[in-house]
Protein backbone atom coordinates (compact mmCIF):
# COMPACT_ATOMS: atom_id res chain seq x y z
CA UNK A 1 0.00 0.00 0.00
CA UNK A 2 1.40 3.45 -0.97
CA UNK A 3 1.80 6.29 1.38
CA UNK A 4 -1.34 8.41 1.62
CA UNK A 5 -1.30 12.02 1.67
CA UNK A 6 -3.94 14.35 3.21
CA UNK A 7 -5.57 17.93 2.21
CA UNK A 8 -6.78 19.64 5.31
CA UNK A 9 -7.13 16.67 7.82
CA UNK A 10 -8.55 14.76 5.22
CA UNK A 11 -7.82 11.67 2.81
CA UNK A 12 -8.03 12.58 -1.04
CA UNK A 13 -11.21 10.85 -2.74
CA UNK A 14 -8.62 9.38 -4.67
CA UNK A 15 -6.88 8.31 -1.70
CA UNK A 16 -9.77 7.27 0.25
CA UNK A 17 -11.04 4.67 -2.37
CA UNK A 18 -7.61 2.91 -3.20
CA UNK A 19 -7.45 2.88 0.81
CA UNK A 20 -10.82 0.78 1.13
CA UNK A 21 -9.91 -1.45 -2.18
CA UNK A 22 -6.97 -2.33 -0.41
CA UNK A 23 -8.50 -2.99 2.65
CA UNK A 24 -11.11 -5.23 0.83
CA UNK A 25 -8.45 -7.19 -1.19
CA UNK A 26 -6.64 -7.89 2.10
CA UNK A 27 -9.06 -8.68 4.43
CA UNK A 28 -9.79 -12.83 4.91
CA UNK A 29 -12.98 -12.52 4.86
CA UNK A 30 -14.22 -10.10 2.28
CA UNK A 31 -18.03 -10.83 1.65
CA UNK A 32 -18.07 -10.42 5.87
CA UNK A 33 -16.57 -6.81 5.62
CA UNK A 34 -19.43 -5.29 4.74
CA UNK A 35 -22.12 -6.90 7.55
CA UNK A 36 -19.54 -5.69 10.26
CA UNK A 37 -19.79 -2.64 8.93
CA UNK A 38 -23.27 -1.95 9.30
CA UNK A 39 -23.05 -3.82 12.84
CA UNK A 40 -20.49 -0.86 13.79
CA UNK A 41 -22.09 2.07 12.34
CA UNK A 42 -23.88 4.23 14.42
CA UNK A 43 -26.06 6.74 12.67
CA UNK A 44 -25.67 9.55 15.62
CA UNK A 45 -22.25 9.75 14.11
CA UNK A 46 -24.45 11.27 11.03
CA UNK A 47 -24.70 14.43 13.61
CA UNK A 48 -28.21 16.34 12.67
CA UNK A 49 -29.07 14.49 9.80
CA UNK A 50 -28.52 11.13 11.59
CA UNK A 51 -31.48 12.67 14.22
CA UNK A 52 -33.58 14.19 11.72
CA UNK A 53 -34.08 10.66 9.89
CA UNK A 54 -34.45 8.93 13.40
CA UNK A 55 -36.90 11.05 14.67
CA UNK A 56 -38.34 11.22 11.10
CA UNK A 57 -42.57 10.05 11.56
CA UNK A 58 -42.54 7.31 9.02
CA UNK A 59 -39.87 5.67 6.98
CA UNK A 60 -40.71 7.59 4.27
CA UNK A 61 -39.59 10.41 5.66
CA UNK A 62 -36.40 8.91 6.99
CA UNK A 63 -35.37 8.13 3.17
CA UNK A 64 -36.27 11.77 2.21
CA UNK A 65 -34.23 12.91 4.24
CA UNK A 66 -31.43 10.73 3.65
CA UNK A 67 -31.89 11.70 -0.47
CA UNK A 68 -32.10 15.48 0.40
CA UNK A 69 -29.34 16.11 2.70
CA UNK A 70 -27.09 13.55 2.36
CA UNK A 71 -24.48 15.77 0.88
CA UNK A 72 -24.05 17.17 2.88
CA UNK A 73 -21.74 14.53 4.35
CA UNK A 74 -20.25 13.46 0.69
CA UNK A 75 -19.98 14.40 -2.51
CA UNK A 76 -19.22 10.74 -3.70
CA UNK A 77 -22.65 9.27 -3.23
CA UNK A 78 -26.15 10.29 -3.27
CA UNK A 79 -29.53 8.52 -2.72
CA UNK A 80 -33.14 8.92 -4.58
CA UNK A 81 -36.15 7.24 -3.03
CA UNK A 82 -38.10 6.06 -6.41
CA UNK A 83 -41.59 5.52 -6.02
CA UNK A 84 -42.49 5.26 -9.61
CA UNK A 85 -43.55 1.77 -9.46
CA UNK A 86 -44.19 -0.60 -6.58
CA UNK A 87 -41.81 -1.30 -4.66
CA UNK A 88 -40.41 1.67 -4.24
CA UNK A 89 -36.76 1.69 -4.14
CA UNK A 90 -34.42 3.28 -2.63
CA UNK A 91 -31.54 3.87 -4.94
CA UNK A 92 -27.36 4.96 -4.42
CA UNK A 93 -26.18 6.85 -7.07
CA UNK A 94 -22.32 7.32 -7.45
CA UNK A 95 -21.08 10.95 -8.04
CA UNK A 96 -17.33 10.18 -8.82
CA UNK A 97 -15.74 8.33 -11.12
CA UNK A 98 -15.19 4.64 -11.17
CA UNK A 99 -13.29 2.66 -8.97
CA UNK A 100 -12.79 -1.46 -8.46
CA UNK A 101 -13.34 0.17 -4.59
CA UNK A 102 -16.86 1.24 -5.19
CA UNK A 103 -17.79 -2.44 -5.04
CA UNK A 104 -17.44 -2.75 -1.72
CA UNK A 105 -18.47 1.14 -0.73
CA UNK A 106 -21.62 0.11 -2.20
CA UNK A 107 -22.36 -2.86 -0.27
CA UNK A 108 -21.28 -1.27 2.97
CA UNK A 109 -23.87 1.85 2.63
CA UNK A 110 -26.43 -0.38 1.44
CA UNK A 111 -26.23 -3.13 4.64
CA UNK A 112 -25.44 -0.13 7.16
CA UNK A 113 -28.92 1.62 5.41
CA UNK A 114 -30.73 -1.84 6.02
CA UNK A 115 -29.92 -2.57 9.38
CA UNK A 116 -30.48 1.11 10.48
CA UNK A 117 -33.96 1.53 8.77
CA UNK A 118 -35.11 -2.00 10.37
CA UNK A 119 -33.67 0.17 13.96
CA UNK A 120 -35.91 2.51 12.85
CA UNK A 121 -38.94 0.64 12.46
CA UNK A 122 -38.61 -2.97 14.19
CA UNK A 123 -39.39 -6.45 13.34
CA UNK A 124 -42.47 -5.11 11.04
CA UNK A 125 -40.48 -3.93 8.27
CA UNK A 126 -39.26 -5.97 5.55
CA UNK A 127 -37.53 -5.27 2.38
CA UNK A 128 -38.13 -7.05 -1.36
CA UNK A 129 -35.12 -7.35 -2.55
CA UNK A 130 -31.62 -5.73 -2.47
CA UNK A 131 -30.10 -4.89 -5.81
CA UNK A 132 -25.86 -4.28 -6.89
CA UNK A 133 -24.65 -3.22 -9.97
CA UNK A 134 -21.60 -5.42 -9.63
CA UNK A 135 -21.23 -9.07 -9.80
CA UNK A 136 -21.44 -11.37 -6.73
CA UNK A 137 -17.96 -11.22 -4.61
CA UNK A 138 -19.00 -14.61 -2.72
CA UNK A 139 -22.02 -16.83 -1.84
CA UNK A 140 -25.44 -14.69 -2.40
CA UNK A 141 -26.75 -16.44 0.52
CA UNK A 142 -24.68 -14.85 3.34
CA UNK A 143 -26.75 -11.70 1.87
CA UNK A 144 -29.77 -13.29 1.72
CA UNK A 145 -29.23 -13.72 5.03
CA UNK A 146 -28.11 -10.72 5.97
CA UNK A 147 -31.43 -8.91 4.67
CA UNK A 148 -33.77 -11.29 4.97
CA UNK A 149 -34.33 -10.94 1.15
CA UNK A 150 -33.95 -11.61 -1.87
CA UNK A 151 -30.13 -10.12 -3.00
CA UNK A 152 -29.39 -9.74 -6.84
CA UNK A 153 -25.97 -9.11 -8.18
CA UNK A 154 -25.22 -7.96 -11.92
CA UNK A 155 -28.41 -5.48 -11.60
CA UNK A 156 -29.88 -2.41 -13.03
CA UNK A 157 -29.05 -0.40 -9.76
CA UNK A 158 -27.81 -0.26 -6.36
CA UNK A 159 -30.99 -0.06 -4.38
CA UNK A 160 -33.21 -1.53 -1.44
CA UNK A 161 -36.57 -2.53 -2.76
CA UNK A 162 -39.48 -1.47 -0.14
CA UNK A 163 -43.50 -1.81 -0.70
CA UNK A 164 -45.24 1.36 -0.23
CA UNK A 165 -47.13 -0.13 2.60
CA UNK A 166 -43.46 -0.26 4.86
CA UNK A 167 -42.91 2.80 3.91
CA UNK A 168 -45.76 4.10 5.56
CA UNK A 169 -44.86 2.45 8.68
CA UNK A 170 -43.90 4.87 11.39
CA UNK A 171 -40.65 4.82 13.16
CA UNK A 172 -39.94 4.00 16.86
CA UNK A 173 -38.66 7.69 17.81
CA UNK A 174 -40.44 9.58 15.52
CA UNK A 175 -41.36 13.42 17.15
CA UNK A 176 -42.55 15.32 14.14
CA UNK A 177 -41.57 18.62 15.98
CA UNK A 178 -37.87 17.68 16.63
CA UNK A 179 -37.42 16.23 12.81
CA UNK A 180 -39.21 19.60 11.44
CA UNK A 181 -36.09 21.71 13.95
CA UNK A 182 -33.03 19.59 12.34
CA UNK A 183 -34.60 19.56 8.95
CA UNK A 184 -34.52 23.50 9.45
CA UNK A 185 -30.89 23.12 10.75
CA UNK A 186 -30.11 21.32 7.79
CA UNK A 187 -31.33 23.55 5.16
CA UNK A 188 -29.56 26.10 6.47
CA UNK A 189 -26.56 24.32 5.84
CA UNK A 190 -27.52 23.42 2.56
CA UNK A 191 -28.28 27.12 1.56
CA UNK A 192 -24.78 27.87 2.70
CA UNK A 193 -22.77 25.04 0.62
CA UNK A 194 -24.79 25.58 -2.98
CA UNK A 195 -22.62 28.62 -4.23
CA UNK A 196 -23.19 28.25 -8.08
CA UNK A 197 -19.78 26.36 -9.16
CA UNK A 198 -20.86 23.98 -6.39
CA UNK A 199 -24.32 23.60 -7.65
CA UNK A 200 -23.00 23.16 -11.26
CA UNK A 201 -20.74 20.30 -10.52
CA UNK A 202 -23.18 18.49 -8.50
CA UNK A 203 -25.85 19.33 -10.92
CA UNK A 204 -23.41 17.77 -13.84
CA UNK A 205 -22.13 14.85 -11.72
CA UNK A 206 -26.25 13.83 -11.15
CA UNK A 207 -26.36 14.22 -14.70
CA UNK A 208 -23.80 11.55 -15.76
CA UNK A 209 -25.08 9.08 -13.44
CA UNK A 210 -28.28 9.59 -14.66
CA UNK A 211 -28.50 10.05 -18.28
CA UNK A 212 -28.19 6.23 -19.32
CA UNK A 213 -32.20 6.04 -17.96
CA UNK A 214 -32.94 8.84 -20.40
CA UNK A 215 -33.44 12.82 -19.80
CA UNK A 216 -33.90 13.32 -16.60
CA UNK A 217 -36.80 15.84 -15.94
CA UNK A 218 -35.50 18.81 -13.99
CA UNK A 219 -38.18 18.29 -11.01
CA UNK A 220 -36.72 15.01 -10.38
CA UNK A 221 -32.94 16.31 -11.16
CA UNK A 222 -33.94 19.54 -8.55
CA UNK A 223 -35.10 17.36 -5.93
CA UNK A 224 -32.22 14.77 -5.53
CA UNK A 225 -30.12 18.35 -4.87
CA UNK A 226 -32.39 19.11 -2.06
CA UNK A 227 -34.09 22.02 -3.53
CA UNK A 228 -37.40 22.50 -5.71
CA UNK A 229 -37.27 22.93 -9.53
CA UNK A 230 -37.69 26.80 -9.54
CA UNK A 231 -34.96 26.97 -6.95
CA UNK A 232 -32.87 25.16 -9.56
CA UNK A 233 -34.00 27.06 -12.21
CA UNK A 234 -33.71 30.43 -10.61
CA UNK A 235 -29.67 29.12 -8.98
CA UNK A 236 -28.69 28.44 -12.22
CA UNK A 237 -30.36 31.89 -13.91
CA UNK A 238 -28.61 33.71 -11.17
CA UNK A 239 -25.04 31.91 -12.24
CA UNK A 240 -26.03 33.09 -16.41
CA UNK A 241 -27.17 29.55 -17.22
CA UNK A 242 -30.49 27.22 -17.78
CA UNK A 243 -30.84 23.71 -17.24
CA UNK A 244 -31.22 22.56 -20.79
CA UNK A 245 -27.41 24.33 -21.10
CA UNK A 246 -25.93 22.14 -18.56
CA UNK A 247 -27.64 18.96 -20.11
CA UNK A 248 -25.97 19.63 -23.25
CA UNK A 249 -22.85 20.03 -21.65
CA UNK A 250 -23.04 17.47 -19.56
CA UNK A 251 -23.99 15.09 -22.52
CA UNK A 252 -21.17 16.56 -24.78
CA UNK A 253 -18.50 16.05 -22.20
CA UNK A 254 -19.41 12.61 -21.65
CA UNK A 255 -19.70 11.72 -25.03
CA UNK A 256 -16.46 13.12 -26.06
CA UNK A 257 -14.83 10.92 -22.56
CA UNK A 258 -16.34 8.04 -24.01
CA UNK A 259 -15.46 8.41 -27.68
CA UNK A 260 -11.63 8.24 -26.57
CA UNK A 261 -12.36 5.25 -25.19
CA UNK A 262 -12.38 2.03 -27.81
CA UNK A 263 -14.48 -0.30 -25.98
CA UNK A 264 -17.49 1.96 -26.09
CA UNK A 265 -19.35 1.36 -29.18
CA UNK A 266 -20.73 4.82 -30.39
CA UNK A 267 -24.78 2.86 -30.19
CA UNK A 268 -23.95 1.99 -26.49
CA UNK A 269 -22.11 5.90 -26.15
CA UNK A 270 -25.86 7.55 -27.97
CA UNK A 271 -27.60 5.31 -25.13
CA UNK A 272 -25.36 6.36 -22.58
CA UNK A 273 -25.75 9.76 -23.03
CA UNK A 274 -29.48 9.75 -22.83
CA UNK A 275 -30.55 9.55 -26.46
CA UNK A 276 -32.94 6.71 -27.93
CA UNK A 277 -31.80 6.64 -31.24
CA UNK A 278 -28.33 6.68 -32.91
CA UNK A 279 -29.39 9.21 -35.38
CA UNK A 280 -30.33 11.76 -33.01
CA UNK A 281 -26.89 11.38 -31.31
CA UNK A 282 -24.97 12.37 -34.34
CA UNK A 283 -27.19 15.00 -34.94
CA UNK A 284 -26.78 16.51 -32.01
CA UNK A 285 -22.88 15.55 -31.09
CA UNK A 286 -22.30 17.64 -34.83
CA UNK A 287 -24.27 20.52 -33.89
CA UNK A 288 -21.87 20.60 -30.38
CA UNK A 289 -18.80 19.42 -31.92
CA UNK A 290 -19.09 20.17 -35.62
CA UNK A 291 -18.05 16.53 -36.63
CA UNK A 292 -19.70 13.48 -36.61
CA UNK A 293 -19.26 11.32 -33.20
CA UNK A 294 -16.74 9.24 -35.85
CA UNK A 295 -15.17 11.44 -37.25
CA UNK A 296 -14.51 12.61 -33.61
CA UNK A 297 -13.14 9.20 -32.55
CA UNK A 298 -10.91 8.58 -35.46
CA UNK A 299 -9.17 12.26 -35.06
CA UNK A 300 -8.72 11.63 -31.21
CA UNK A 301 -6.93 8.00 -31.97
CA UNK A 302 -4.49 9.67 -34.44
CA UNK A 303 -3.76 12.53 -31.45
CA UNK A 304 -3.53 9.13 -29.09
Amino acid sequence: MRQLECVDGRLTDTDYFDLTAWIGDTHPDRVGLPFAYAQAVDVDNLGALGLAMKTAPRLRDTLERAERYFRLLTDTVSYQLDEGAEPALFILRRQTREHPALHLRNECALCGFGRIFKQFIGPDLSYDFVSFRHPTPGPIARYEGFFDAPVRFSAERNAIAIRSDMLDLPTRLGDAAVSRFLTEHLDAELGAMTSPDSLQRALAEHLSEALSNGIPKASNVARALGMSERTLYRRLAESGQTYQEVLEDTQRSLAERLLSQPAFSIPDIAFLTGFSEQSSFNRAFKRWVGQTPGAYRRAASQVA
